[in-house]
């Protein structure tokens, strides 16, 4: 192994793979190609050529945009035009370059194509790296929530190159800090600083365990939303304003006073959680001018949800697991009582 590059299997039997996280492993994806035996890709990226790597084999390039406009039912039918223009066959494969909702679009549009083509995702942001990239989940948002539409589709590889971190503003390197922080109360504490090569592979080995146990999501990877039914509906309800990993490091701080609220935690570590986000330098505070009840309206769209009340992922005496049946009135009383950024 390279020095500095760690490898972490994601076992799923014949559809295990490797992500690799280290400096310059982006320049090992046509190795990784001829591995898999593909003499054609097609690249969606959203970076510039520079930080495009040349994939050795014959390509076609479609520039991507990040951001949550993009990541629409509109624009994976696009990239699909796009392939099927290109003559892809199940033999090619899919190359996604770029942060999160660029391997989501770019995943499912690999899932979908001649029902599924290979895909080799190579996130270039510290959320991506960190979470969107690994465990198959592909999906598009619509109007009414986040992710609604989507697919299991596992990549072949993921390679996470670490020098893309350097290119990130301030703000989107912290965003990625949002699944960090919330690794601690689902089984990896102790993340604060760690060199980011050692954060990511922990994250990603925590992940890897859980998905290998339960891939489609039935029972542990729940664990995996900790934080999540709150920071999508703050997503929504602000226009995408709040970002993905600033919402999560919220709505882990309500995870851990909505814990609080029904007895599953005592204060202190209820308090853990505010202490835990506050210390990777990630919002606490729910963001002015977002109603409680619009937030609650968003969290019935959650795809946990089943009956009555909300569900959510909450630490408690036997550690986290989903809660399902949340009264409505107490997560409202929480929200009341969360500090409020000042407009």
């Amino acid at each position: 192994m390279d020095a500095g590059v760690r490898d972490v299997r994601v076992e799923l039997g014949e559809r295990g793979y490797r992500v690799r996280i280290g400096p310059g492993v982006r320049r090992g994806l046509p190795g990784v190609l001829a591995r898999l035996g593909v003499r054609r890709v097609a690249v969606v990226t959203a970076r510039p050529p520079e930080w495009t790597p040349d994939p050795g084999v014959e390509a076609l390039v479609i520039e991507a945009r990040d951001g949550e406009r993009d990541k629409t039912l509109a624009w994976v039918q696009e990239l699909c035009r796009r392939f099927a223009a290109f003559g892809l066959t199940r033999a090619d494969a899919v190359v996604a370059v770029g942060g999160g909702t660029t391997t989501d679009a770019a995943g499912l549009a690999a899932a979908l194509y001649h029902r599924g083509v290979p895909v080799v995702h190579l996130p270039t942001s510290l959320l991506a790296q960190v979470d969107a990239s690994v465990g198959g989940k592909t999906a598009v948002n619509l109007p009414e929530g986040k992710n609604l539409v989507g697919a299991y589709w596992q990549p072949a590889e993921v390679l996470c190159d670490t020098d893309y971190l350097t290119t990130l503003p301030d703000r989107e390197r912290a965003n990625g800090y949002g699944e960090i922080a919330r690794c601690h109360f689902i089984g990896a504490p102790g993340l604060l600083g760690l060199p980011v090569t050692d954060q990511i592979a922990a994250s990603v080995a925590l992940k890897a365990s859980i998905v290998a146990a339960d891939e489609r999501d039935t029972s542990r990877r729940h664990l995996l939303n900790y934080g999540h039914t709150l920071g999508h509906a703050l997503e929504h309800a602000t226009g995408h304003r709040v970002r993905h990993g600033e919402g999560v490091a919220i709505g882990t701080v309500f995870a851990g006073r909505l814990a609080r609220a029904l007895g599953r935690v005592g204060a202190s570590r209820a308090a853990e959680h505010h202490d835990v986000v506050a210390a990777h330098g990630l919002r606490t505070r729910l963001p002015a001018g977002v109603g409680d009840d619009e937030l609650i309206g968003y969290m019935r769209a959650d795809k946990k949800r089943q009956g009555d009340g909300l569900a959510f992922v909450l630490d408690g005496p036997a550690g986290a697991e989903l809660v399902p049946g949340v009264p409505e009135a107490t997560v409202a009383a929480v929200l009341r009582a969360m500090p409020r950024e000042e407009g």
